[in-house]
């Protein structure tokens, strides 16, 4: 393992090293620390979690989240790595998966609409109800009717009218209650 340059053979001392370039890390952008089995090592701190979290760069990323333990953050890193041949028959199902499902859309494509017919005689039908109904405006609009002045009803007159006395409204009994 290299980090910050120096190459660490021993767990302790690398996981150690490993702890000490975390506390660098001050962001939540990753810095690059070193090197592992290969793989581009950075770090990054998750602020929401409250955690460290190692990517291992190489054609994917690989995350493993750290601890405070120093042999126990190594032997997470490896556990990370050697879950890489399931996560690869993982993507390469759902990968597969994909290429079914592109091959099925494109058989679909391919086939005509069954129910054309339908679809253009119905069209047709509310076209028809369209124009009838004068939904959509281009139909036949009736001419507004335009009142003379003299002619429209003064509110300021109406509010001068006396009012119509109205009946008195009937109050539903009370029935109270008899001990």
């Amino acid at each position: 393992m290299e980090i910050r340059g120096d190459v660490l053979t021993d767990k302790e001392n690398a996981g150690a090293a490993l702890l000490d370039a975390c506390k660098e890390v001050k962001g939540s952008e990753p810095v690059q620390i070193g090197s592992y089995r290969g793989f581009t090592m950075s770090v990054e701190f998750s602020a929401w979690k409250q955690e460290y979290t190692l990517l291992l760069k190489g054609q994917m990323t690989h995350r493993a989240s750290l601890g405070t333990d120093p042999r126990g953050n190594l032997t997470r890193i490896d556990n990370a790595l050697a879950q890489m041949p399931q996560r690869l028959e993982a993507v390469k199902n759902q990968l597969d998966n994909l290429y079914q499902q592109q091959a099925a859309a494109k058989e679909e494509i391919g086939k005509p609409f069954p129910f054309e017919d339908d679809l253009r005689v119905k069209s047709a039908r509310l076209v028809e109800l369209d124009t009838l109904l004068n939904i959509d405006g281009k139909g036949h609009a009736q001419p507004e009717t335009v009142v003379a002045k003299s002619a429209r009803p003064s509110v300021l007159d109406s509010l001068k009218r006396p009012v119509p006395p109205r009946s008195p409204e009937k109050k539903p009994k009370q029935h109270e209650e008899v001990r």
